[in-house]
């Protein structure tokens, strides 16, 4: 990846972990005004940001996050007495006679902050797997693919604007939101030959349409009374499971009215 695109990532990946916060400190500090107007200028910068990445870098499908989390544990170095012991000659892991099973030798013990309980082959097996994961390009987009992936990302704008135009309690944008959701989903579905990312990916944005049973208007209409109910019961009669659904229960309605919870 180019300089330039890396820190469009970044950025993306910095946008996401703030609009939260931005949404709600803005609501405290300038109300409703403010955390609307935070919240158009967020998702705007996000569009602008991915638009570039899709149309100028060929990025492909886009990731949520965009940056992959470091995994610290299949990221660390090997260690010195390792690389001591492999220049040496010395073997670092040994054959049981019997068994046949490898085990790492006594002499190329690493520290107990870098040891892993897997043999040294299933190490390397795994960061060269992920290497090649990570480094695999992303799968080129036609016209078609293109057009779905540019729904999925003006999406959170379409519907910023039905908002405005329609007002937050028509069913208007609900229902644009989850037509251009859906199509994109469609239109992406014909492409084969996916890497492992992009495919979780389209899973994720799958599992992810059960949000509109939890989006107004419909959540207020047709899913609240239900979701309640069923968390009220399985509190009541299914042991242990209170301790999760009771704090749910009353976290929903807060959860409800965060737009970036919600929609973003």
């Amino acid at each position: 990846q180019s300089l330039p695109q890396q820190k469009l990532l970044t950025w993306l990946s910095v946008l996401e972990c703030v609009e939260v916060f931005a949404e709600m400190g803005t609501a405290r500090v300038w109300g409703e005004m403010g955390r609307w107007t935070i919240i158009v200028l967020i998702q705007l910068a996000k569009a602008i940001f991915r638009l570039l990445l899709l149309l100028w870098y060929k990025a492909g499908i886009q990731m949520s996050p965009p940056i992959v989390p470091l995994n610290r544990e299949q990221q660390q170095p090997l260690h010195p007495q390792d690389t001591e012991d492999s220049s040496s000659g010395k073997d670092q892991t040994y054959v049981g006679r019997r068994s046949s099973r490898v085990v790492r030798s006594l002499q190329s013990t690493p520290s107990l902050q870098s040891r892993h309980w897997g043999s040294p082959q299933q190490r390397e097996e795994s960061q060269s797997r992920r290497a090649e994961e990570m480094n695999q390009p992303p799968t080129p987009l036609g016209l078609q693919e293109t057009i779905a992936e540019s729904l999925y990302i003006t999406r959170p704008l379409l519907h910023l604007l039905s908002l405005g135009v329609w007002g937050q309690r028509s069913w208007k944008p609900w229902l644009l939101s989850a037509v251009l959701d859906i199509t994109s989903l469609s239109l992406l579905s014909d492409l084969k030959d996916l890497n492992r990312r992009e495919r979780a990916e389209l899973r994720r944005r799958t599992i992810l349409l059960l949000y509109y049973l939890l989006r107004s208007p419909f959540y207020d209409r047709y899913s609240e009374g239900r979701i309640l109910l069923l968390l009220r019961l399985l509190a009541d009669y299914v042991p242990g499971v209170g301790f999760v659904t009771r704090p749910l229960m009353d976290y929903l309605p807060a959860w409800q009215k965060i737009y970036f919870y919600n929609w973003g």
